[in-house]
């Protein structure tokens, strides 16, 4: 009995000292852990966890003038998923693909990467976002989020630009207003239980973005692209753009392009479409530089209205250079010149000028330098300095080639003239608002400069009228109840080898009322292939815009009262 009770001992003892041993090492270890490795496998399995994304207060709104919304930020719901918790990714991906109409295969590749978190969609509108939540997946993670959507679609895309998936604009006024229009971030912890059932949001709210209102008018802006749109279809255009302006302010009321640009999917589309083209891209002006060169002459003193000029009937050679005119005439008068668009006659008079003088006189009506108008990426175009000249640039460049201008500019110097010679900062902001409707900023009409005199511009005006009247170039851009002002413009486009053959920029430039200008107004269309002249293909487009806006405005035919206007659609609430 005694040796079986030493056995029991002694086993016991065995035990307990394995277990002591046992229970050693487990504390051991578990000091190790906690003491040793305690922050890396904290940080480990916060990683597994959690996840910190960045969120920003919700990005301001941008309006027309007439505070209609042109870019809104609207509630989404982004995607994302814990990999290691999602049971068969092939299925899930190709249920997740139809829904969210993406690549089943980018999806399952996300879905197997055995990364702790992974972005699926962001920016996914709420319906879709619903539709997967039924589906109830194990793992997948909803994010509240915001989209930005442009609820006019095409209008005025190349302006106002677009933003990323992470909210910052990349283009147009998104891109150069950033700062204004987005919110304060804010650092969001998304977070899992331990069964990987679901994920939270915390954190503390964001300040939302200030607003912008545009001196654009929504509707002018549709006629605009309309007018454009249906010109460049009519003459195979390759593009075209055009450039509505109040002269008196300098306000752009239509900044219009087409090819039309939607940012709601602007990964569709390439740069060239996207681009603001009537401040990026420089173009030779042809013949519309002509009323620039008569104000010059007119100022300067060079010539008078009625100083007349022989225009060796079409064609003149100067030494290796041969001018033509497309039609010929004997001896002009200056204003014969500018209406019946003589490129001989245009030479002539800008050798009384003067290199030097016609050069400055460009200069201030803005070529050759940058508007500064708050769109990205304007061009200041060419205006080489006079002192390398030669002599017959002088009067190449007075009738619109060896210069190159952009949109902007040219309908901007054409305000001057229609506003008494004064040249205003042509802008497209009137105003940044904080969220509560305050102001922040705001933009007033700005002068630059008085270009020439008021007796100087109203005489270039009276010349210009003759250009719309029987015999000149602009006789369709004439309207009914209205004098206009107008210069065509027949421009042959420039090529690494030169000028290029059957390839023309037509354009139309001008204002109206021809007494008192309410707009200043451009067309431009792009290698036109069924016709290119621009008393043919641009007039008409100038024409209709313009009747069609002042209509819109309320002006009256000339000789007329105003007509009110009253609307019967919504009632007032007092």
């Amino acid at each position: 009995m005694t040796e079986k009770k030493d056995k029991k001992i002694k086993r016991n003892l065995l035990v307990a000292v394995i277990f002591i041993l046992w229970l050693t090492a487990v504390g051991v270890r578990a000091g190790y852990l906690q003491i040793c490795k305690g922050p890396s496998l904290s940080r480990r399995a916060a990683s597994e966890y959690e996840k910190e994304v960045v969120a920003t207060g919700k990005r301001g709104t941008i309006y027309d003038r007439r505070h209609q919304p042109m870019a809104v930020s609207l509630d989404a719901v982004s995607i994302a998923a814990h990999p290691g918790q999602v049971k068969q990714p092939r299925q899930v991906a190709r249920s997740l693909a139809r829904i969210l109409r993406c690549d089943r295969r980018s999806l399952q590749r996300r879905l197997a990467s055995g990364q702790g978190f992974v972005w699926l969609k962001r920016q996914v509108p709420a319906r879709q976002a619903a539709a997967i939540a039924k589906l109830d997946f194990k793992g997948l993670v909803f994010v509240p989020d915001r989209a930005r959507v442009y609820p006019n679609k095409t209008l005025a895309g190349q302006v106002i630009g677009f933003t990323g998936v992470d909210g910052h604009g990349l283009e147009g006024l998104e891109f150069i207003f950033d700062d204004q229009l987005s919110g304060d971030s804010r650092t969001v912890k998304i977070l899992k239980d331990g069964k990987g059932r679901r994920f939270e949001s915390g954190g503390a709210g964001s300040r939302a973005g200030n607003d912008l209102v545009l001196t654009i008018d929504r509707q002018i802006q549709f006629i605009t692209e309309r007018a454009l749109a249906e010109t460049a279809k009519k003459f195979s255009a390759r593009s075209a753009m055009a450039v509505v302006m109040e002269p008196s302010t300098g306000e752009i009321l239509a900044l219009a392009h087409w090819p039309f640009f939607n940012p709601n999917d602007f990964r569709r589309y390439t740069p060239r479409v996207w681009r603001n083209r009537a401040i990026t891209d420089p173009f030779e002006p042809g013949s519309t530089m002509k009323i620039f060169s008569a104000a010059t002459a007119l100022e300067t003193g060079a010539s008078a209205v009625n100083t007349i000029y022989y225009c060796e009937n079409g064609a003149l050679r100067i030494g290796r250079e041969t001018i033509h005119d497309t039609k010929g005439h004997g001896w002009l008068s200056l204003q014969q010149i500018v209406k019946y668009s003589s490129n001989i006659g245009t030479y002539k008079v800008a050798q009384k000028i003067g290199s030097h003088r016609l050069y400055a006189y460009l200069r201030a009506f803005g070529f050759g330098r940058k508007t500064k108008v708050e769109c990205p990426g304007e061009s200041a175009g060419a205006l080489p300095y006079y002192k390398r000249w030669k002599s017959f640039d002088t009067g190449s460049i007075a009738f619109g080639q060896g210069i190159s201008v952009t949109a902007l500019q040219l309908a901007s110097a054409a305000g001057a003239l229609a506003n008494d010679g004064l040249l205003m900062q042509p802008h497209i902001v009137k105003a940044v608002v904080d969220p509560n409707g305050r102001p922040v900023s705001t933009f007033a009409p700005r002068p630059v400069r008085q270009v020439v005199s008021a007796r100087t511009a109203r005489t270039v005006r009276r010349i210009m009228k003759t250009v719309i009247t029987e015999g000149g170039t602009g006789t369709l851009a004439a309207l009914d109840g209205y004098t206009v002002c107008g210069k065509t413009g027949t421009a042959q486009k420039v090529d690494r080898t030169g000028y290029a053959n059957g390839r023309y920029i037509a354009s139309f430039l001008g204002f109206a009322p021809a007494r008192r200008p309410r707009l200043a107004v451009l067309v431009v269309i792009d290698e036109p292939r069924k016709d290119h002249y621009g008393g043919k293909v641009a007039a008409p487009a100038f024409r209709r815009i313009v009747s069609e806006t002042l209509s819109y405005l309320n002006v009256p035919p000339e000789g007329q009262r105003p007509i009110l206007t009253v609307s019967r659609g919504t009632g007032v609430q007092g």
